[in-house]
């Protein structure tokens, strides 16, 4: 069932009720998030690690005041156009940790086993601004996962849609990394409804693992081989008492659906037939940050692993 929460109010520091918020509210919003962890000693180092054995391609940069952050993708060696292409992404929601670090812990210990089956592209932290700071937004309070759509607003989404513009029509598979978090409903949430003059209604968490299928071309097969997956690794989250997981019905054990293209989501980036958007709860009480990327880490080889069944 659905945990509950810290009581949220329908107020927030930053803002009039009613009313969205303009330059000077945002403003206030940036000034306030503090950096807390580091993107160049969590990630970029361990990129670096990567260089004598893998592909690692700047695909952008992003410049926020004085601070500038490279971004980059790992391939497998040996691509071969011929070859199905699978899509890793992390870190879309910076504050999701276990994307981030499943992403690494894949192309770490697993990446490499796809040489010669797989064309195998990681971008394993989309939102470096976001993960210091353990921000849902980039600076300009705007979701990047809701920004995945031509002209897009924010600078994470945009640099990525152009990495996998050429790619579009060629990949099989893509795998988007997220955590669903208690915080979504203490401060995410209510900051969403305070930046667009809406009211907060408050809801709740589900305790587990879960996936998000595309509404408009579901693949329930493909969802389920990840679900049983997962299975050994963490637990499930269960249906709420409307059959519903974040409001969404349960079309199948731990799966939900959303439009994830007319949604801007970065799992509707490619046209790939294959694709899904994991929600691990590293907030419980029954899963550790350790099962917590493990659980990507499965997720995302047994998405791989199905694709290439159905592909040969």
């Amino acid at each position: 069932m659905a945990r509950s929460t810290t009581a949220a109010t329908n107020s927030y520091p930053i803002g009039t009720p009613g009313q969205p918020w303009g330059p000077e509210e945002r403003s206030a919003w940036r000034a306030g998030q503090v950096r807390r962890r580091s993107y160049a000693d969590d990630v970029l180092a361990r990129i670096d690690a990567f260089r004598s054995r893998l592909d690692v391609v700047q695909y952008g940069e992003l410049q926020y005041d004085a601070e500038v952050y490279p971004l980059f993708a790992v391939r497998n060696r040996g691509q071969h156009d011929g070859l199905p292409l699978m899509l890793v992404t992390g870190g879309v929601h910076g504050y999701e940790t276990s994307g981030i670090h499943g992403a690494l812990q894949f192309i770490e210990a697993h990446l490499a086993d796809y040489a010669g089956q797989a064309d195998v592209l990681v971008a394993p932290c989309v939102s470096p601004w976001g993960y210091e700071r353990i921000q849902r937004w980039n600076p300009d309070a705007i979701d990047p996962n809701r920004s995945f759509r031509e002209d897009s607003p924010a600078g994470e989404s945009a640099a990525l849609m152009r990495l996998v513009a050429p790619l579009r029509d060629r990949v099989l598979m893509h795998i988007d990394l997220h955590e669903t978090t208690d915080s979504d409903e203490s401060e995410f949430r209510p900051a969403r409804a305070a930046r667009d003059g809406q009211p907060f209604v408050a809801g709740g968490i589900p305790d587990g693992f879960y996936l998000v299928d595309d509404s408009k071309r579901p693949q329930p097969a493909f969802q389920q081989a990840i679900i049983a997956a997962i299975a050994g690794v963490t637990h499930i989250a269960p249906a709420d008492a409307n059959g519903e997981i974040i409001g969404s019905p349960v079309v199948a054990p731990g799966v939900i659906q959303f439009p994830v293209q007319s949604l801007g989501l970065c799992a509707g980036a490619t046209n790939a037939r294959y694709r899904t958007t994991t929600e691990v709860y590293p907030d419980s009480p029954r899963a550790t940050p350790e099962q917590c990327n493990a659980a990507q880490v499965a997720a995302v080889r047994a998405a791989i692993d199905f694709a290439l069944k159905k592909s040969s």
